[in-house]
């Protein structure tokens, strides 16, 4: 392997173990519902293809009042977790994608999650990598319309 070779690949590890640090940080954020550390992994011109209520965001702060709807609407703990990510990194631009359980455990203690998929987008901004693009959809029924959250992998 050559020193040119050696290098690329320890930059990819790298940039890969950042990334799975970042969505780790994030996710941590979303549970904790700590709207300031979940706003701190967008970059200011962040575009979200949302799963629900728009049909897109521009901009960190329209994104931060929908992440504030969200929060609100999910009374009790919050549960988010992250399934099955997978990351490919570059120097400067990494993508992920994973599925997610999302919801919360209500006060008598009935879980309301549901199974979403996400595709997010990163790029190396100064010193830390930064949500450019992020895109949470759910699978849904052609004849009904209705989002098919109950699907398992």
């Amino acid at each position: 392997m050559s020193p040119d070779t050696m290098t690329h690949r320890k930059i990819e590890t790298t940039a890969e173990d950042e990334i799975r640090a970042a969505v780790d940080s994030w996710v941590k954020a979303v549970v904790a519902r700590d709207i300031e550390g979940i706003m701190s992994h967008y970059a200011p011109d962040v575009v979200s293809f949302d799963a629900i209520v728009a049909l897109q965001f521009k901009g960190r702060e329209a994104y931060r009042k929908h992440w504030e709807a969200c929060l609100s609407m999910c009374e009790g703990e919050m549960a988010f977790e992250v399934h099955e990510l997978a990351v490919a990194a570059e120097r400067d631009v990494a993508f992920c994608h994973y599925l997610v359980t999302c919801g919360a455990t209500k006060e008598d203690g009935e879980k309301q999650v549901g199974w979403m998929r996400a595709t997010v987008c990163y790029r190396s901004i100064g010193e830390r990598w930064l949500i450019v693009h992020e895109h949470f959809s759910a699978p849904f029924d052609m004849e009904s319309g209705k989002a098919l959250l109950d699907l398992v992998p």
